[in-house]
């Protein structure tokens, strides 16, 4: 009884990808996190002023940027989770 197998082997071709910051910016989902993170310091900075800032003498830059850091990271958050991902 004479058994040969004969395996197939097909050429794999593989390609260098581009992996520059130029199409790092390029990238959809970078664009659209970078839109939800400029989108959520916006509000963030609107909340905070409509709600604590009017009623102070003195406009509080750090704690603006504080609340702007938290709306930045709600931002990223959103668009970068698994479930905005469809990855549920």
């Amino acid at each position: 009884m004479d058994i040969k197998t004969k395996i197939e082997v097909k050429k794999l071709d593989l390609q260098p990808e581009n992996k520059g910051i130029k199409n790092f910016f390029k990238s959809k989902q970078t664009r659209r996190t970078l839109i939800a993170i400029l989108v959520g310091s916006l509000i963030a900075l609107a909340f905070y002023y409509f709600t604590e800032g009017q009623s102070m003498n003195t406009f509080s830059v750090e704690q603006a940027l504080k609340n702007m850091a938290l709306g930045g990271f709600f931002g990223f958050f959103v668009t970068n989770s698994p479930c905005a991902r469809g990855r549920c």
